[in-house]
């Protein structure tokens, strides 16, 4: 019989955040991660990376705050980010380590996208995500009300359901005032802009998923919109863009 450390990393950040979904203890994902080699995760490519460490975000977080949602209350909060949620090749690592070091590539969670992490350590530069796909921020979950809804994310899909991911999100954050000329966009698209290749990579984005509501355009007034940070969990994508 398959140890559950020879399954393909993939697989088994799939395991635990499909056993976060329904509820159960996630003890034996959780300590199958724990226990995966190093090499194993080394091999992975870009697209593996970007599935692998999406599910084991949302996974963790979700996870750690169904069980103590009062670290998601007031300053508690920034601790929660920078504390360790989750062991991976025996490496332990917070949110902001998987998602502004490894998915993000070794950026700074300030600085608008455009200031690298100073001194990453050997795990990150080791598995880092080589070429970051800016649409990852609408794959990610913090537990908070404005989140993008979690999905469980594939290797040989990544690109597919990143872009059904971003179609989501926007359609359902990108607003306009016709009167003011405005476009409202969600809160990530300041936050992490140098991503998206600063303001006109935001418009292009926005183009390119038929965001922007008829009569607006890349010469209209943009705004940001507030951050909802109600914490909000279980907020699961159905139907789930998994294998066909």
């Amino acid at each position: 019989m398959t140890v559950a450390t020879e399954r393909p990393p993939v697989d088994l950040a799939r395991s635990y955040l499909d056993a976060v979904r329904r509820g159960d203890t996630p003890g034996a994902p959780e300590a199958a991660l724990a226990a995966l080699g190093e090499d194993r995760l080394a091999r992975l490519g870009d697209d593996a990376r970007t599935a692998f460490w999406t599910n084991v975000y949302n996974a963790a977080v979700n996870a750690r705050l169904a069980e103590e949602p009062s670290r998601f209350a007031g300053f508690a909060r920034l601790r929660f980010f920078r504390t360790p949620v989750v062991t991976v090749a025996d490496t332990d690592l917070s949110p902001s380590d998987i998602e502004h070091g490894l998915l993000r590539g070794s950026k700074l969670s300030v600085g608008l996208g455009y200031l690298p992490r100073p001194v990453p350590d050997a795990f990150e530069r080791r598995h880092r995500v080589r070429d970051p796909d800016p649409r990852v921020h609408f794959a990610l979950n913090c537990g908070a009300a404005s989140c993008p809804a979690v999905a469980a994310y594939d290797a040989d899909r990544i690109a597919d359901q990143l872009s059904l991911a971003a179609r989501a999100y926007l359609d359902g954050t990108v607003r306009y005032d016709r009167r003011t000329d405005t476009v409202t966009v969600p809160r990530i698209l300041a936050w992490y802009r140098g991503d998206f290749g600063g303001l006109a990579g935001v418009w292009a984005l926005l183009d390119e998923y038929d965001a922007l509501p008829p009569g607006a355009s890349a010469g209209s007034r943009l705004r940001y919109d507030d951050y909802d940070w109600s914490l909000d969990l279980g907020a699961f994508r159905t139907p789930d863009p998994g294998p066909d």
